[in-house]
């Protein structure tokens, strides 16, 4: 029976492990290899007096990254990583890995990003790589924990759609059979239809943008963390965002501490802070950087970031002409045209946006006009709130964008599995 390598360390006698060879080495009369699986790595030492020669021959030609089975005997060994090592008494060889690699897949690897990309499933034989996707799994897995804590109910949404659920952003069009139809930009006019009848709903999302954008924060294909709760303003779900990130940087810090620690990073639960859109203006204003209109700019979220380091930094009573069609509208103490809507800025990066919902037909109708946008062709979205609708808030959090907020990591690519962007389409 197989043994991962973490567990070989507790145990003695003979074991049979199976994994990749991370790398070899030949001293003459012992052979040594680095046997690696998903748990860990140990070291495989061939003395050629203790060993068959057949084994000692087939040690050297063994190429870094084939695919072996070993049978040992586990021995205490000062010299060895983790204190023990492997005599093999049988091994086998899976799959051979062809050489030259493609990519160099060592722990002080400098091949540059697109040709990592371009041999993906080689990257992933890395720790560090790994390590990366390690961490997003238990993000995910937090993520659910704490919704089903917090009493929400998981919900999947189709994906092809009949028309823009956002407007202003760029469709991908496709053929759906006789008809015209799309890949969805956003689930947010489905969870509404569901919060509004089952109150608490989320989902873990699939987005597609046709923007021609070829930055280090967009994707064309993205992941989401949605939210929707009926009965609720925006100031009620901006605390759910908080508890929720705080909660899954908790369970990084408490669950993927080697991760972390490969990685290079000291995570922190991240503080809390409020702030309208106007305080926000003027407080770029008095450190000399330009805030945007309607909309903040980088520079202004990158300052917020640097100004509230370690914080999620909540932005609400937006100017409402900023906002899309589906977010309430309201007026500002001084009359002014505002919106129930907010971004959470965290580590100079604006990680989602989220709101009040108009959940009123008329006005629904008038703000998609507003924006030029036709009222029927969201007839059904429209007509699900003429039969008791209330009101409701919720957001959405960009996966992927999270992970490079919280690992400090520069190109959005390097936490995303497969990417998708303008340029790349496989593997």
């Amino acid at each position: 029976m197989r043994t991962y390598i973490s567990e070989a360390f507790d145990k003695k006698g003979k074991v049979e492990l199976q994994g990749w060879v991370h790398d070899s080495r030949d001293l003459g009369k012992i052979r040594f290899l680095v046997l690696k699986d998903i748990s860990g790595r140990i070291q495989i030492t061939a003395h050629k007096e203790k060993v068959s020669e057949e084994i000692f021959k087939l040690v050297d030609k063994i190429t870094n990254e084939s695919v072996i089975k070993i049978v040992g005997s586990l021995k205490e060994s000062k010299q060895a990583p983790g204190g023990k090592e492997v005599i093999p008494e049988k091994i086998e060889i899976i799959a051979k890995a062809e050489q030259p690699l493609p990519i160099d897949v060592s722990d002080r690897s400098k091949t540059e990003l697109p040709k990592r990309l371009d041999y993906r499933f080689l990257d992933l034989h890395r720790q560090k790589i790994q390590a990366i996707f390690k961490i997003e799994s238990t993000l995910m897995q937090a993520y659910r924990e704490f919704m089903i804590k917090e009493g929400g109910i998981e919900a999947v949404f189709p994906s092809i759609i009949s028309s823009s659920s956002e407007g202003g952003t760029e469709l991908f069009k496709m053929k759906y059979f006789e008809k015209e139809a799309y890949l969805s930009q956003s689930c947010q006019l489905y969870k509404q239809m569901l919060a509004c009848s089952m109150e608490k709903v989320f989902t873990i999302f699939c987005v597609w943008r046709a923007e021609k954008h070829n930055t280090v924060r967009h994707l064309n294909e993205a992941r989401q963390l949605d939210y929707e709760e009926g009965f609720a303003d925006e100031f009620k779900v901006m605390d759910v965002l908080a508890r929720c990130v705080q909660y899954i940087v908790k369970e990084i810090k408490d669950k993927r501490k080697e991760e972390l620690e490969l990685l290079e990073v000291k995570l922190k639960i991240p503080k809390i802070k409020y702030m309208t859109f106007a305080e926000a203006c003027d407080l770029m204003k008095k450190h000399k950087v330009h805030a945007g209109k309607d909309d903040l700019s980088t520079e202004a979220e990158k300052k917020l970031g640097e100004l509230y380091p370690d914080t999620i930094v909540f932005v609400h009573d937006w100017p409402i002409i900023g906002k899309p069609f589906y977010i309430m509208p309201k007026e500002g103490k001084k009359g002014e045209k505002l919106s129930g809507g907010f971004d959470a800025i965290y580590n100079g990066v604006e990680i989602s946006s989220g709101g009040q919902r108009v959940h009123i037909p008329e006005l629904l109708e008038k703000r998609l006009r507003e924006k030029g946008l036709k009222p029927k062709d969201f007839k059904s979205y429209i007509d699900s709130f003429r039969y008791g609708a209330p009101h409701h808030s919720g957001w959405g959090v960009g996966l992927e964008r999270l992970m490079t907020q919280m690992l400090g990591i520069a190109n959005i690519r390097e936490v995303t599995l497969f990417p998708r962007d303008r340029d790349r389409l496989t593997p």
